[in-house]
């Protein structure tokens, strides 16, 4: 869809935003124009009169020019704002969200009431842009107010955020907030390094198997929930909360009434979806009486392609369409109302912004600017923005794009090097690189000096990569680790070359989500033999056999993808994963050792050593690898099931016991937690005890598990009809082969029927 367009390079604060059908927009305050009538023409005989009327034109005339010069003359602080350091700070992050799907935005038919209300009552900023169009670099981005060259994290899933790094969780603690996070998807997941500085960091999703994976994520009324519940304990506390909505993400399936109302437009059903909780949050901030005293940030980290540019979905390339955000700041009685400011601006500002905002210093790390001089209208100018995406290169084995935007212009540098000049050019439709080569030497001089100046490893006193860092990047194909230099430049093919190709993979994903899984077969297989040196061509075909319950396709997928690719991550992680499933126990260790050999703090690997440890009886050695995976991820409860199975096995009961009952306190209705603690009771001799939670493990989860642990406890209580009944129905119900448990079992169902008939 067509965006607005940009007003000269020059630019001045514009107009507040239109009117919802819902919200009255309040006027922007406007320097008063004088005015001036024209005297009544004067009667012919009255000299005088005539004298003085030509006295008066000069003047009426000078009068009018100092109007004019005043109402266009660059205002010194034409807008108000107030900081202060009582404010809360509450920082909304909109994950896949286009500017120019939002009402406040020009989109008319979106249903936006609650973004709508705060950008007119508040500061919209037009034309933002993130850094990277991949959620967990530009949270990073967004978090530490630099550029991914600096804080390296350059996509989503195998990059950590290094504790070197200030956070502004960290900055805001420093001086007395109280600080929590409520986030959605597992991009953004604590063991990736965002939880510095955050006291109550919620990332709990409902998770499917072992650990959580990339399809872990929770809906905007859950991730609301946990927030509200926070807020009622906490508010009389000065706090900074970040929120983190997942929803507009593929694939789009907003609840009902949105998917209904929105069954032809779903993305925009997903984005209505998110701002009626964000409408929530509002309405939860005032029943404490605490929305006219916290400063609220709203932003978009990326953007969302819907098939422009032969794109779907984000990542591949860095247009405008995945790029430009929603930005909104809101402080009552400290900022303006209905102020919208045209100048480019990006997501590393928001750090500095409300570091500013609250009278704090900003670390000296810190490339974003605050933008209060913007919003007073001391300042106007575009800030230049260094963008990329490396997901082209780690994902498909295509070049990386790296790009600068200064003022109209958009250079992106590239095989084929793109120049669009964005004012007369909003969709990125003519390439002039080779029409405008002064422009284009000039933007390539800068992106360089750019990168020169803002990376990392650009100077003695930045930070340099650690082996393990370099370690790591060689595993993902990268030579010593290098991204920003031409080292370790390979002749990668353009993105835009490879449209066939991307078309098979968007194809893929579209009949796996509709569950159309012989046509998606199909296509992971042939995107495999297209280019076989691409780990992720394995791992999806892998994950997709998983889903047709065809595990031992899944592993051979992957043996063959680490026989061609023995060093990389992504295989391993998962093959290590479907050995445990397959009950391939030792192998899924020693893959795991290799996994940590690349990376020692690799949270799969680390939980599937000790699982596989914990399956092969070396308790001790288990308890060490539990521990360490504990220590990135505290809260996950099937990993606190195993730690406790650990203590048990060690004789540490007591120890085992109290980390169940905790449990127990915190998942109230999880059947596993009452088996365990039901055999745990058994063990040390409290039948009664491990009668009752083995008896609420069965009616919560009647399966063949529950129905085998309680029987047994049943005989050893002397109830040997309910025991000879719960073990009938183990053996009826259970999948297992010829295991020893299942022959123990017969053996056992005979001897208690016997015992019967005495």
């Amino acid at each position: 869809m067509a965006k607005k367009k940009r007003k000269k390079q020059k630019k001045k604060v514009s107009s507040p935003p239109p009117a919802t059908k819902k919200e009255v927009t309040e006027p922007t305050p406007q320097p008063r124009q004088l005015e001036s009538e024209s005297p009544p023409e004067p009667p012919k005989k009255q000299k005088t009169k005539k004298r003085f009327l030509l006295f008066l034109i000069p003047l009426v005339i000078a009068v009018a020019a100092v109007a004019v010069y005043v109402i266009t003359r660059k205002p010194e602080a034409a807008y108000s704002v107030r900081k202060d350091n009582n404010l809360n700070v509450l920082l909304i992050t909109l994950d896949t969200t286009r500017a120019d799907r939002i009402g406040c935005y020009g989109y008319e038919l979106a249903e936006t009431p609650n973004l709508d209300r705060l950008a007119a009552h508040g500061v919209r900023f037009v034309n933002t842009y993130c850094q990277v169009p991949l959620t967990l670099p530009s949270h990073c981005s967004i978090l530490t107010g630099t550029y991914p060259l600096y804080h390296r994290v350059h996509n989503n899933g195998f990059y950590y955020l290094s504790s070197d790094f200030t956070t502004l969780p960290e900055v805001v603690k420093a001086h007395g907030f109280g600080t929590s996070a409520f986030v959605a998807s597992f991009t953004v997941d604590s063991r990736f390094g965002v939880d510095q500085g955050v006291d109550v960091f919620n990332d709990d999703f409902q998770i499917q198997g072992v650990s959580k994976n990339f399809t872990s994520e929770r809906k905007a009324a859950d991730v609301v929930a946990s927030f509200s519940d926070w807020l009622d304990e906490s508010h009389e506390q000065k706090f900074f909360s970040w929120i983190h909505f997942y929803d507009p993400h593929v694939p789009y399936n907003a609840p009902s009434p949105f998917k209904e109302k929105y069954a032809e437009r779903p993305y925009d059903g997903e984005i209505a979806y998110m701002d009626h909780w964000v409408g929530k949050v509002l309405d939860k901030l005032k029943e404490h009486d605490l929305l006219e005293n916290t400063l609220i940030i709203a932003a978009g980290d990326h953007g969302e392609a819907l098939g422009e540019k032969n794109e779907v979905d984000h990542g591949l390339y860095i247009y405008d369409v995945t790029m430009r955000v929603p930005f909104i700041i809101y402080a009552p009685h400290h900022l303006p109302q209905g102020l919208a400011l045209d100048a480019n601006v990006r997501l590393i500002d928001i750090m500095p912004t409300i570091c500013d905002m609250l009278d704090l210093p900003v670390p000296e790390d810190v490339q974003g600017t605050t933008l209060l001089p913007w919003v007073s209208g001391r300042r106007n100018q575009d800030l230049p923005s260094y963008i990329e995406t490396y997901m082209p290169r780690e994902y498909y084995g295509w070049s990386e794009l790296l790009g600068l935007i200064d003022g109209d212009w958009k250079y992106i540098k590239a095989p084929k090097p793109e120049l669009y000049n964005l004012k007369s050019d909003p969709d990125e439709n003519s390439n002039v690189y080779y029409n405008e080569t002064q422009i284009a030497s000039s933007l390539k001089e800068k992106l360089e000096k750019l990168r020169r100046e803002y990376s990392s490893t650009g100077g003695a006193s930045k930070k340099k990569l650690s082996r393990a860092e370099q370690e790591r990047l060689r595993s993902l194909g990268y030579i010593a680790g290098e991204f920003e230099g031409d080292a370790a430049k390979q002749d990668l093919p353009d993105p835009k070359d490879k449209v066939d190709v991307y078309a098979i993979f968007a194809h893929a994903r579209r009949y796996e989500y509709e569950q159309d899984y012989e046509r998606a077969e199909r296509n992971y297989r042939e995107l495999l033999n297209l280019n076989p040196e691409m780990p992720w061509n394995y791992v999806y075909l892998a994950l997709l056999y998983e889903k047709m319950d065809r595990l031992d396709d899944s592993v051979q997928v992957l043996e063959k993808g680490r026989d061609k690719l023995p060093d990389s991550i992504v295989i391993l992680s998962r093959l290590a994963l479907f050995y445990m499933k397959k009950t391939q126990v030792e192998d899924a260790f020693q893959t795991s050792q290799v996994v940590l050999r690349i990376d020692p703090k690799y949270f799969d690997a680390l939980y599937m050593s000790g699982v596989a440890l914990v399956n092969m009886g070396r308790w001790d050695e288990a308890l060490e690898y539990v521990e360490r995976a504990l220590a990135i991820e505290p809260e996950n409860k099937p990993l606190r099931i195993q730690y406790a199975y650990c203590l048990f096995a060690l004789n540490k009961g007591e120890d085992a016991l109290e980390v169940y009952q905790q449990l127990q306190e915190e998942f109230p209705d999880d059947p596993v937690v009452y088996r365990e603690i039901g055999i745990l009771y058994d063990s040390m001799g409290e039948l009664e005890k491990a009668r009752e939670n083995l008896n609420k493990a069965v009616e919560l989860n009647p399966s063949p598990n529950t129905y085998f642990n309680y029987a047994v406890v049943l005989e050893k209580s002397g109830q040997l009809d309910e025991a000879v009944r719960y073990l009938k129905l183990y053996l009826e119900t259970t999948r297992e082969g010829d295991t020893q448990r299942k022959s123990q079992a017969v053996q056992a169902l005979a001897q208690w029927e016997s015992r019967l008939k005495r």
